[in-house]
């Protein structure tokens, strides 16, 4: 065996460990698998993919990709933005993923090449930027972006939970919804869900599940496709992707609300988005629901949206619910809640309130159980109805 160390100031230091293999005839270690439950049968679900790994360090890009491929994933590695777009000019290259470098040379850093990647791909593809500079413009530069950001020098392992967690193919973007539910759509035909999102595959898995329960379902892959076809008049609700090519979900939502539609909208958003989930409520959802999406959780958003559409009495009465949660809070808990909507960690409510971040953490756990909310999204549903005008 043989281990060699590389260190370089400002890029931190690369391990590489030379072992012996095994003879050819040896039996080879499977890749890992995980098992999800559907309609009560246990299946084995591998969460593989292409997975596009840059880094300018050969050593480090070396590493990744050979750590990334020991998980049972196909791993292409690029060690700048110019070798990133030329695997880009060629049609076929489709990466589930991508794992960058944050400082890269040339003018193109990690979050460039992600928006190469979603503008080339036309698809909010999941990022993970690696990187060992935690100042606060950087870390909000990666938020602001959508991106995950793991510090460097990154472990294997947290790098690999973290790929398996954003990997949503190869699994079903929708479960079959479970027994003793299909009678959810009874009485569905007078109403038209309008589906919009640019991957056809979870337009056509969301018309399914619908379809299958009695709704009518128009589709679109852009904004500006479903206002070209108008309205019909119909009452029923919207499903529309945050992150759309051209017209992103919340400048329609905007928009529909300035013209004066109130057609009950739903925003379809990434796993852990929490900032958008808040940012489309406050725009004028009614709900949200997040990717993977599960059948049944569609189903009870439809039906509680389509309900909203042809009795606006319920609309009323969820906001006095929610305005009854809110007179329940203290005023200190109210400008808690008001801080966290808005998008502030506990860490900074703290330093802007002059009490301790152990404080503002009570003030949010009593919230929560006021609320009835276990989530900062659920509590996002629960609260904005009565904090709207």
């Amino acid at each position: 065996h043989r281990l060699n160390v590389r260190t370089r100031p400002g890029k931190g230091s690369a391990f590489t460990i030379e072992i012996k293999l095994a003879p050819h005839e040896t039996t080879q270690p499977q890749a890992p698998t995980s098992s999800t439950i559907i309609d009560g049968t246990e299946k084995d679900l591998h969460h593989s993919g292409t997975i596009l790994v840059v880094d300018d360090d050969p050593e480090v890009l070396d590493l990744l990709g050979l750590g990334i491929q020991s998980e049972g994933h196909r791993a292409v590695t690029a060690s700048n933005g110019s070798a990133v777009q030329e695997l880009l000019a060629n049609d076929t290259f489709q990466p589930d993923l991508v794992v960058t470098d944050y400082n890269l040379p040339n003018a193109m850093n990690g979050l460039r090449i992600v928006a190469e990647l979603r503008k080339k791909l036309h698809r909010e593809i999941p990022a993970i930027i690696l990187t060992g500079d935690i100042s606060t413009a950087t870390l909000a530069d990666i938020k602001h972006n959508h991106c995950i950001h793991l510090s460097k020098p990154v472990k294997m392992k947290d790098l690999t939970e973290t790929i398996e967690r954003l990997m949503d193919k190869p699994h079903p973007i929708l479960a079959p919804p479970a027994s003793g539910t299909s009678d959810v759509g009874t009485g569905a035909d007078s109403h038209i869900i309008y589906v919009i999102d640019d991957d056809s595959n979870v337009r056509e898995s969301i018309r399914s599940v619908l379809e299958q329960c009695g709704h009518t379902v128009n589709d679109y892959a852009t904004a500006e496709e479903f206002l070209d076809a108008g309205l019909t008049g119909r009452t029923g609700c919207l499903l529309v992707d945050a992150y759309l090519p051209g017209m992103s979900g919340l400048d329609l939502l905007t928009q529909l609300s300035d013209e004066g539609n109130r057609i009950p909208t739903i925003m379809i958003t990434g796993r852990s988005d929490v900032a958008m989930a808040i940012a489309a409520m406050k725009a004028g959802a009614v709900d949200f629901i997040e990717k993977p999406i599960g059948a049944d959780d569609l189903l009870a958003i439809v039906g509680h949206a389509n309900a909203l559409s042809t009795d606006t009495s319920k609309l009323s009465e969820t906001q006095e619910e929610a305005a009854r949660c809110v007179r329940s809070l203290t005023p200190r808990q109210r400008e808690i809640l008001n801080l966290v909507l808005d998008g502030h960690p506990s860490k900074n409510i703290a330093a802007d309130l002059g009490i301790s971040q152990r404080t503002v953490e009570n003030h949010r756990a009593a919230i929560m159980k006021k609320m009835g909310a276990k989530s900062i999204p659920e509590l996002a549903r629960l609260a904005l109805p009565a904090l709207k005008p």
